[in-house]
């Protein structure tokens, strides 16, 4: 029977159960425990991380496998802080994460000082949202939280608990729940001529963004019927199954990839910007069309106010919405009579070969082959992620999940330790350079506590690969960019898992056979050799 009296803290929690919510992360403090105690109690399952950095990430895996928001919990002070990274990285990515920090009561922070600083003030360039829970109005902040964070476009809302409103009992008030809005198409003058564009469209060529996750199966419908071949940024990849043949692969950093799909945009006669935000491109995607020759129509959510590239006709508006209306009573026709987009995605698979004998390339390409169809995947920042997101083929959306818009390091580990407590029935696989998996080696402890076979490949080969990289295009003295040869095999036996040191391709086989039949996780230590990624990405 319901407790007539439930704490503010328990109205909250309820509020998130009903969202969705089954998981929330973070490391607790004495001023959130009454917090964690609530959520345990509505049915959401607290899990304890080693930092909440970390935590954010996991909350955010689960997030790509249940839809529903994401849950961080963060102590006051250097608890919050230490989620800083993931919220700003929420922001960017359009991740709905509830971050709830506790607080102390107003009185006591008149006197009271220890730890105590302003949470709203540090995060507000980071969040959509900040609340300060109260007792009467605790229903009524939780559902805001929740529709802030979930509508377009979705990102971080806080939430400071001061802990005596979370022990706060009193009756429940009134109910309040907002509608979930009407997704809005266009219409008029605007969408006349957007539609006889499309109709008069011989090489039509669309970009999809990251706002496009969620978008179910209209976009391929539309693309398909207009014979429209597409390119999506690295966080789109799979909204059109990457087997497809109107599919051109993932664009966003790679200098390599943008030589043959840049082009082919520039091409175009009309381009058809899709849920798409340049915050995943690279400056090379500055301009990447000219709309004073092209045709141009973005469609997004907001207003896109980047001014990375600009249009001919903007629509503010549901993309799913805008995309059916314009197919509305337009005929097709075909497309491409030169060929152009097929060649392309010859060339493109040409320069992104998996014969290598060993080195990064052969790593991803026998872990594409050797790992099941259904397969989950993360990817670290680096040079190692420019080249899996070329190489790894996504059927659905959201089977490889990385940070695109922030690109911040350490992320893999944790994001895949949330996807496979979501989905425990589906293969994970982490891939990170060395210098990411250091950052966060100590949430294998978390692996192991959950008791989650996850497989984390990491490639070793003793360098910020990818700066230094850089370093040397620059023609820069090697500075700061190369570090010890460490055990990475080790460190996962260490952590209670499984640990293997592969050199080439049939060990990297035969440890991933390994892997998929072990009942813990398995850390495996690809050793390549340093340079390995140069003419490859």
């Amino acid at each position: 029977m319901p407790d007539p009296f439930p704490r503010a803290a328990d109205l909250l929690a309820r509020r998130l159960h009903e969202a969705g919510c089954r998981h929330a992360f973070g490391m607790p403090g004495g001023e959130v425990l009454t917090l964690v105690d609530a959520l345990e109690a509505a049915g959401i399952r607290f899990v304890l991380a080693k930092h909440e950095n970390a935590a954010g990430f996991m909350a955010e895996g689960v997030h790509h496998r249940d839809g529903a928001p994401a849950i961080l919990v963060a102590t006051l002070g250097p608890g919050a802080m230490n989620g800083v990274n993931v919220i700003a990285n929420a922001l960017q990515d359009r991740v709905p994460l509830i971050v709830l920090t506790g607080c102390v009561d107003e009185d006591e922070a008149l006197t009271y000082t220890h730890q105590v600083l302003d949470h709203r003030a540090v995060l507000a360039p980071i969040i959509k949202a900040s609340f300060r829970l109260t007792a009467a109005g605790a229903d009524t902040v939780a559902d805001k939280a929740v529709a802030l964070a979930t509508q377009p476009r979705p990102g971080p809302v806080h939430v400071d608990v001061p802990i005596g409103v979370a022990e706060m009992r009193m009756a429940p008030g009134p109910r309040r729940r907002r509608a979930p809005a009407s997704p809005v198409a266009p219409h008029g003058a605007d969408l006349a001529r957007a539609r006889r564009w499309l109709a008069e469209a011989e090489r039509p060529l669309a970009i999809l963004g990251l706002d496009m996750l969620g978008s179910g199966p209209v976009p391929r419908a539309v693309l398909e019927q207009f014979g429209v071949p597409v390119v999506t940024t690295y966080k789109a990849k799979g909204v059109l199954p990457e087997d497809h043949p109107l599919a051109l692969g993932a664009a966003g950093l790679s200098p390599l990839a943008d030589s043959h799909l840049l082009p082919l945009v520039r091409r175009a006669d009309l381009v058809l910007a899709i849920g798409y935000d340049p915050i995943e491109m690279r400056p090379g995607w500055r301009e990447a069309w000219d709309p004073a020759r092209q045709r141009v129509i973005d469609i997004a959510p907001v207003p896109n106010d980047h001014y990375m590239h600009q249009a001919g006709l903007n629509f503010v508006a549901d993309p799913v919405a805008t995309l059916e209306a314009l197919a509305e009573g337009v005929s097709a026709r075909p497309t491409w009579p030169g060929g152009e987009p097929a060649a392309a995605r010859a060339a493109l698979a040409a320069a992104f070969p998996d014969d290598d004998a060993w080195g990064p390339a052969a790593v991803i390409a026998e872990a594409r082959d050797a790992l099941p169809p259904g397969t989950l995947a993360s990817a670290d920042s680096g040079a190692h992620r420019i080249l899996l997101s070329q190489m790894w083929r996504c059927e659905a959306p959201r089977a490889l999940v990385q940070s695109s818009g922030l690109c911040t390091m350490g992320c893999a580990v944790p994001l895949a330790i949330g996807m496979k407590l979501a989905s425990p029935e589906r293969p994970v696989v982490a891939f990170s350079g060395d210098a990411g998996f250091l950052m966060v080696a100590g949430e294998l402890a978390t692996a192991a506590e959950l008791n989650l076979p996850v497989i984390f490949v990491v490639f070793v080969d003793a360098s910020l690969a990818l700066i230094e990289m850089k370093q040397r295009q620059r023609q820069l003295a090697n500075h700061g960019v190369d570090f010890a040869r460490h055990d990475f095999a080790a460190i996962g036996r260490a952590f209670g898992g499984h640990g293997v040191r592969v050199g080439n391709r049939a060990e990297l086989r035969a440890a991933l056979a390994a892997a998929q039949a072990a009942g813990s996780f398995t850390v495996i230590a690809a050793e390549i050799a340093p340079g390995g990624y140069d003419g490859r990405i």
